[in-house]
């Protein structure tokens, strides 16, 4: 059987499906083919994402299609996906996150500590901007949306000092080259989900043992408390929210950020693996209480 799965139009969102299309023929032993969706949040370049509409901006057409049994997967970034998907899909698989982290991409190979006093740095990400003005207040911030490479475009053809993009988008493209500076987890929290790519299918699919081999357990585990604190802080990609876990031994770690009434609170917890999703939830209370 030949898998229909389906994807954003992007170079990036293409490669990331070639990637899973990869694990299906190296795992499960079947082909499978693109099937190219575009979607509301990559027609509207030209407006920021937080008026455009609500959730879900970069899956919505692409659910329809396998509603519609158009296709029999999607492949998505899980950065993009809501944590309150619809009762018809599931996420059959996280595959192995690639580097969450974001990194700087000069306009001149200046690294970020020497850039000039009132910078202008593109992104439109609520939680980027805040962290990067918290690191250096003295930059200015311009909003700047499209792919990689249109992000870079805009940034040589603006006059910006330079970009914030998600390292695993750039090195998934090859694109390493670009990038001037590696942000620390530390001092950038990433996107929930950043780096993790999810395969989405119908609840009821027959082809669910399929595609749930496909699945990287820690990575599955990681990204669900991560999902579980933005949930708890009823979060989407349009709000100042970030959160990376690790798991070392048999010991989750998870750092959340948040914005509380225009103070970023930041806050670490850990716990067994087991309890992933609870520890989530109980990270979102603590930076709630911190903030009383």
């Amino acid at each position: 059987m030949k898998f229909k799965i389906a994807t954003r139009k992007s170079k990036l969102a293409q490669v990331q499906t070639e990637i899973v299309m990869d694990l299906v023929k190296r795992i499960c032993g079947s082909e499978s083919e693109k099937v190219l969706i575009e979607t509301t949040g990559d027609k509207r370049l030209d407006i920021a994402l937080n008026k455009i509409g609500g959730k879900g901006l970069f899956i919505k057409e692409i659910e329809r299609a396998l509603l519609n049994n158009e296709v029999d997967a999607a492949v998505h970034s899980m950065k993009d996906v809501p944590f309150d998907i619809m009762d018809e899909f599931e996420i059959a698989a996280i595959c192995k996150r690639e580097d969450a982290r974001d990194v700087f991409v000069s306009n001149g190979n200046v690294h970020f500590k020497n850039l000039r006093i009132g910078a202008q740095i593109g992104t439109s990400s609520n939680r980027r901007a805040a962290q990067i003005k918290k690191l250096r207040s003295d930059l200015n911030i311009t909003p700047i949306r499209g792919n990689v490479q249109t992000r870079i475009d805009k940034m040589i053809s603006q006059g910006l000092d330079g970009i914030v993009l998600a390292a695993a988008g750039v090195m998934r493209l090859n694109m390493e080259e670009i990038i001037t500076d590696y942000f620390s987890i530390e001092n950038v929290v990433p996107a929930i989900g950043q780096g993790a790519l999810g395969v989405e299918i119908r609840s009821n699919s027959k082809h669910k043992n399929t595609f749930t081999k496909l699945n990287d357990e820690n990575s599955r585990k990681c990204v669900e408390a991560e999902r579980s604190f933005m949930r708890a802080l009823n979060g989407d990609c349009h709000s100042t929210i970030g959160a990376y876990a690790e798991i070392s031994g048999d010991t989750i770690y998870i750092t959340g950020l948040f914005d509380l009434n225009g103070k970023l609170i930041k806050k670490s917890i850990a716990g067994e693996i087991s309890h992933n999703i609870d520890l989530g939830k109980t990270l979102a209370e603590l930076i709630c209480r911190k903030e009383q």
